[in-house]
């Protein structure tokens, strides 16, 4: 698809497959981020908290769900966001970012989104308006 204004109702956006999670990539996260909780990034304290390993933060998930909206950022920018976090992400877990247009209007463009482990279990749940320039 080369616009999003070609885009019909139920029709879903390009899905995105990122890389496994690493180490790196949450310890990356937590600098950026400034959330050094070390859950995300120290297997033993990880597991002194209750979890089988190390967890990525839930705002680098919902982050990567926006790449769903890069290649459009000419035509459109995100007028709102709201996710549920509904899983939790793990070391090497593989996670597929989903879109599908919900409905539109000559401003919007509401999606549903979704990120999806290797499992096929969400991880998160949402939705993204989308505001047009026009």
């Amino acid at each position: 698809m080369s616009s999003l204004v070609e885009l019909k109702q139920n029709e879903a956006l390009e899905e995105i497959t990122l890389e496994p999670v690493s180490r790196i990539d949450l310890i990356k996260y937590a600098g950026a981020s400034g959330d050094f909780n070390p859950i995300h990034t120290i297997d033993d304290e990880a597991k002194n908290a209750g979890l089988p390993g190390i967890i990525a933060h839930g705002m680098w998930t919902m982050g990567n769900l926006s790449k769903l909206f890069t290649p459009y950022l000419e035509e459109a920018f995100i007028q709102d966001y709201q996710i549920r976090f509904s899983g939790m992400v793990f070391l090497e877990d593989v996670i597929t970012l989903k879109a599908v247009l919900q409905d539109s209007s000559e401003t919007f463009l509401h999606f549903k989104v979704a990120a999806v482990n290797q499992k096929g279990e969400d991880v998160i749940k949402g939705n993204v308006t989308l505001n047009l320039y026009i």
